[in-house]
């Protein structure tokens, strides 16, 4: 738990005597920006991170353009995203609600008050 000290984290289990299992906010901002990036139409995330450079980067890198503020038991998210050209963007932006909602809801056991998408920009290159 040393590596936790210092970072915002939420207890979102306790057992007994067993002990307790704590989430990093930062956990739960990557889990939402690799969520979003799943959804077809989502070019990448605001600050040029796509699942292509997941391998290549530091997690802290995963959560840019997205701020998430969690409570004692719920959470709300806020996602900057570059969209393909050609795409209906409030299609792919309830997509992009559902699936982070759904993700966050799955892995962590809190829950999501909103999902806010703020389109940053179109990507006019077509796919080679």
């Amino acid at each position: 738990m040393a590596e936790l000290e210092g970072r915002n984290t939420h207890k979102v289990y306790e057992k007994d005597k067993l002990g307790e299992v704590r989430i990093a906010d930062e956990v739960v901002a990557i889990i939402a920006g690799l969520a979003a990036t799943e959804i077809d139409g989502v070019d990448s995330m605001a600050g040029n991170i796509t699942n292509e450079l997941v391998g290549k980067l530091g997690m802290k890198n995963l959560s840019k353009g997205v701020k998430v503020d969690v409570t004692e038991e719920h959470v709300s998210v806020d996602l900057s995203l570059n969209i393909k050209y050609g795409y209906n963007i409030p299609e792919v932006s309830a997509k992009v609600q559902d699936k982070v909602k759904t993700a966050i809801e799955n892995m962590t056991g809190l829950t999501v008050l909103d999902v806010n998408v703020r389109i940053a920009g179109v990507n006019l290159a077509e796919e080679k």
